[in-house]
């Protein structure tokens, strides 16, 4: 069940509560979640999520990080969690000027709160004052039980969201793929180009982001592609293809483009949303001396690309 609003749970609920953005649910956000559903059915309580919409960055500072997960995606993620109730909140200055103390007064009204779930990175309320030594404090008169679950840290060093960002910038896609628990893919929405591709023999779909994702660095990358369907986590489509990430230096440059060339498939996608998984970087972005130079190039990374998607690359 998904929700717009802590004040539409349900009177009478008995619950246990994580809070948080989870972008990208990372195997830490997985330790929580499912540290969540285990609390909850020791209890005979539901489980319940809550997170955000926009990021609260967004509101607090102006702008949010890029993103690591689609919306869709990462909600369907949880709920796949086993999680029974998610509730994308109205992040907004209001909402953020609450004390922890009125935050936890309004969800438990006329609720029974029996269990929140946290880190001892968790914060939230206003100036993300309300922190794990704070919440305990506050758990007694209020009824209910502080689980800490320990952030996951491999390698030397915590995993966060964060952490991945900064990965993935550095080209990391293996190690983006192992804290994740599958590759990295972004999600958005095809696009006009200037059909530039078309008339190369490599048809693109131009890729549109409604928010800030975060991407790998430039370069050219064999992809796996699908779109259609209900469910973000079962698309009705799937086509391998090869994507180009950058500023096309060979054509002047210019803005910060991903397209995507889909192998057997020649079909309008305009509005659809393509979700785009990178599988390797074929290698980074150059300028060639012409267009023939770089469709003899592209010819290459179109079968190099098959062969890493075959799994039959050496």
């Amino acid at each position: 069940m998904r929700l717009n609003s802590i004040d539409d749970l349900p009177s009478g609920l008995r619950f246990v509560l994580a809070v948080g953005m989870f972008d990208g649910v990372h195997r830490g956000h997985r330790r929580v979640l499912e540290a969540l559903t285990r609390a909850a059915l020791a209890r005979a309580a539901q489980s319940v999520v809550l997170t955000f919409e926009p990021h609260p960055s967004a509101v607090l500072r102006g702008s949010s990080p890029p993103l690591l997960c689609d919306r869709a995606e990462g909600l369907a993620r949880i709920e796949g969690l086993g999680v029974g109730i998610v509730v994308v909140q109205r992040f907004d200055d209001e909402f953020a000027d609450q004390s922890p103390e009125v935050f936890l007064e309004r969800i438990c009204s006329g609720r029974r709160l029996v269990g929140l779930v946290m880190t001892p990175e968790t914060a939230f309320g206003r100036d993300r004052s309300g922190s794990l030594s704070h919440i305990r404090r506050l758990s007694g008169p209020l009824g209910f039980e502080v689980i800490e679950i320990e952030q996951v840290a491999t390698r030397g060093a915590a995993l966060s969201s964060t952490r991945l960002r900064d990965l993935l910038q550095r080209g990391r896609l293996a190690d983006v793929a192992r804290l994740l628990g599958h590759p990295y893919a972004v999600v958005g929405e095809v696009v006009p180009g200037d059909r530039r591709g078309r008339s190369l023999g490599y048809p693109t779909a131009n890729l549109a982001f409604s928010v800030p994702v975060a991407l790998p660095p430039d370069g050219i990358y064999a992809v796996r592609a699908s779109w259609g369907g209900d469910n973000a986590l079962q698309p009705s489509r799937t086509a391998d293809g090869v994507a180009s990430l950058g500023v096309r230096p060979t054509f002047g440059g210019g803005a910060r483009v991903l397209e995507v060339h889909l192998f057997e498939v020649d079909e309008d996608l305009y509005g659809e949303r393509l979700r785009v998984e990178f599988v390797r970087r074929l290698r980074g972005e150059k300028l060639f001396p012409s267009a023939a130079a770089l469709v003899r190039q592209m010819d290459r990374d179109v079968q190099r690309a098959r062969q890493v998607l075959a799994g039959a690359a050496t």
